[in-house]
């Protein structure tokens, strides 16, 4: 990594230590592989309240009991080198995160890096080669993402997507030699937007695409208390996007604070019981429209970290895959993360 200026990302994540203690559970299944595909590491906030999300802390949570042999990084504006060319300011986040290593953690397989896919193609090339180079062996998509909302002042996370970026020439240029190199887009946007990215995957059927945090349904500001609405539109969508083969979903980050759940303001965490009961139908839904082959559950850790700890989230995800034969929980769990970044069967 370069040296330089980077950016701080201050998104009000707390790490809440106290409060996520107030609710343990036995481990279930403690012997299954996961590879969790997705989680950032960061540090913000200001010198005199500093929150601190490195490897050790990560590290601490993917060894709380569950059997956590691979992740996938996904980029967060971290360590950006604000001295080098535009184009290239993020590649620093991808050689920090290809140099992390620690005999406790669970290796970083895969690394989601950011690149703007609206470059000229000599510049994105040139970016995507660079991020090669710096991935020692580990870039295995780019997420650029959609998410816009025209009340970003509601949103404890708003997202930086321009308005109709699925729809833009440029970008969809750029997604379209992500597929030509053999890289996947990742992405997150907000419900609203989920027709758009239909659009945008039923024009690139070359190009694998994820969808992260089942296209995030708001359910603050002008959003709040329209659950039932949202998901009503929601489920179409979901069977819609299914029909894209090219597409693949990522089955987590409900519990980001603009999900409107409000767990974060109860006195205690949410169990593994509560979040089945509140959001198993939303999880039981993507997978009877995507298939096991084509899901992947996923942390969202430290995002979802607001809400509930790692142990009991992952607890969760295995009560509900408790109807599926084995064959689809390994696909759940690990494989099809596995299958679609390229990652090894083994850790590193």
């Amino acid at each position: 990594m370069s040296g330089g200026r980077y950016p701080r990302w201050v998104p009000g994540i707390e790490l809440r230590e106290d409060w996520l203690a107030l609710t343990r559970e036995e481990i279930i299944d403690p012997d299954r592989e996961i590879v969790d595909p997705h989680h950032h590491l960061w540090t913000h906030g200001t010198s005199e309240a500093p929150a601190i999300y490195e490897l050790p802390e990560f590290a601490r949570d993917t060894g709380s009991g569950h059997k956590v042999v691979q992740t996938v990084y996904i980029e967060c504006r971290a360590r950006w080198d604000l001295d080098a060319p535009a184009h290239l300011q993020s590649v620093a986040e991808t050689a920090y995160v290809a140099s992390l290593t620690a005999p406790e953690a669970a290796p970083i397989a895969g690394i989601i890096a950011h690149v703007d896919l609206t470059l000229p193609l000599d510049l994105l090339d040139e970016a995507l080669d660079a991020h090669t180079a710096s991935g020692q062996g580990r870039l295995v998509g780019i997420r650029h993402s959609g998410a816009c909302d025209r009340e970003p002042d509601s949103l404890m996370i708003p997202g930086r997507g321009a308005p109709g970026l699925y729809a833009n020439p440029d970008f969809r240029r750029g997604v379209a030699r992500l597929g030509a190199r053999g890289l996947a887009y990742d992405t997150w946007h907000y419900h609203h937007q989920n027709r758009d990215f239909l659009d945008l995957a039923r024009a690139l059927p070359e190009t694998v695409m994820i969808l992260d945090h089942f296209g995030t349904p708001l359910g603050v500001g002008r959003f709040a208390e329209q659950r039932d609405e949202i998901q009503s539109a929601w489920r179409e969508d979901m069977a819609d996007l299914a029909q894209c083969p090219n597409l693949r979903a990522k089955l987590g980050g409900l519990n980001m604070p603009d999900n409107g759940w409000g767990w974060e303001k109860n006195e205690t965490p949410p169990s593994s019981d509560d979040l089945l009961k509140a959001q198993g139908d939303w999880y039981h839904h993507t997978i009877d429209c995507f298939g096991p082959s084509r899901c992947m559950f996923e942390s969202n850790f430290p995002v979802d970290r607001t809400s509930v700890d790692y142990h009991v989230l992952w607890n969760f995800f295995k009560k509900l895959a408790h109807p599926f034969d084995e064959e689809e929980k390994n696909a759940l769990f690990a494989d099809t993360a596995r299958a679609t970044y390229g990652l090894p069967d083994s850790s590193f």
